[in-house]
């Protein structure tokens, strides 16, 4: 879903846009040819000229503040004409504007509702943020599926249709808004929304309404990390706790940071992923070296059992098992279809 592109209501807005300032234009202009044209046949002032003007255009009438003369009168029969031709036009052409976006309005919201239901498998990013605009930006070049839940709807529909994003306008912390996200059908769900009240409550109801989603939560003061673990958030990330760690690892180990980087860049052909190993994955009861992983293009660096014990690095007769989580580290489309294929098998 992600990458088709969304018709936006924005973009059907400008040519009506053009159209009404065609029409301020035509209305003005025609008011400057009746003020020019009493001004030239009867002579008033000006601001009598202009006062007689606006108010034959607008059908008004209440006097002739000029003195018409009988070239004045017959000036006057034509201009109400095509005052009335003008009117009647730009109160067509306006309210089919106004019905043309309120009509595309409804049929967008309809059309990402749909999109929306479609979605299986997929994230969800609570909070459009800098830290939220960050994390979908990452999903989006690596073209995985994701819809933003957020309540800032002015800011959310116009940044979201002009990069064909996904959204929910709503509150993360309620759940109707969850369930509107797919959340029974998500396979993730990271909260980075402004307080750590809201991202606790976040986890909580996501918990609650999914309890194989993994969840991944953002929290702002170090004391807040052990609550939103106990209430079921299965990472909890420190922005400047992780920023910190970074910065020493870069310190000690900068080329070894670099390295880990390649996996990151914009564009890069490499990716580091965790592959969770469902029942039916074709890899289920083989030894890794009985894999064609290598000839993919993918080293797995590391095994996580399901009890908890590790492989770093695991040997070339280890059997994988479901319920497995393999680390697996080298080129993107192959890393991807691995991911893909256990999704697809669970």
């Amino acid at each position: 879903m992600i990458g088709q592109p969304v018709h936006s209501t924005y973009t059907a807005t400008f040519p009506g846009m053009r159209r009404v300032i065609t029409i301020v234009s035509m209305l003005v202009g025609l008011t400057l040819v009746g003020t020019v044209g009493l001004r030239l046949i009867e002579g008033a002032p000006w601001l009598d000229c202009l006062y007689m003007a606006v108010i034959t255009l607008s059908t008004i009438g209440l006097e002739d503040a000029v003195g018409l003369s009988s070239q004045g009168k017959v000036f006057i029969i034509v201009y109400i004409v095509l005052g009335l031709g003008t009117f009647t036009y730009s109160a067509f052409q306006i309210g089919q504007w106004v019905v043309s976006v309120e009509m595309g309005s409804i049929l967008e919201k309809r059309r990402m509702e749909k999109n929306v239901k479609t979605l299986r498998n997929h994230f969800i990013v609570c909070g459009l943020g800098r830290v939220g605009t960050t994390v979908c930006g990452y999903l989006h070049e690596r073209n995985q599926p994701f819809i933003v839940v957020d309540t800032d709807e002015t800011r959310v529909v116009a940044f979201c249709e002009e990069h064909s994003w996904l959204y929910v306008i709503g509150d993360a912390t309620h759940d109707e808004v969850l369930r509107k996200a797919g959340i029974e059908r998500a396979r993730s769900l990271t909260t980075v929304l402004a307080t750590d009240a809201d991202n606790l409550y976040v986890v909580l109801s996501s918990r609650m309404l999914n309890s194989r989603l993994q969840i991944i939560a953002r929290a702002s003061d170090e004391t807040a990390i052990d609550k939103l673990e106990r209430a079921g958030a299965s990472r909890v990330v420190s922005p400047v706790r992780s920023g910190a760690i970074k910065m020493a690892r870069f310190m000690i180990s900068p080329t070894i940071e670099d390295f880990l980087e390649i996996a990151d860049e914009r564009d890069s052909d490499l990716e580091l992923a965790d592959v969770q190993i469902t029942e039916k994955s074709p890899f289920v009861g083989k030894q890794l070296m009985q894999t064609n992983l290598r000839d993919m293009g993918v080293m797995v660096i590391g095994i996580r059992r399901a009890n908890g014990d590790r492989l770093m690095p695991p040997p070339g007769n280890a059997v994988i098992e479901a319920g497995d989580s393999l680390f697996a580290f080298g080129n993107s489309e192959a890393v991807n279809a691995m991911i893909d294929n256990s999704i697809a098998s669970g």
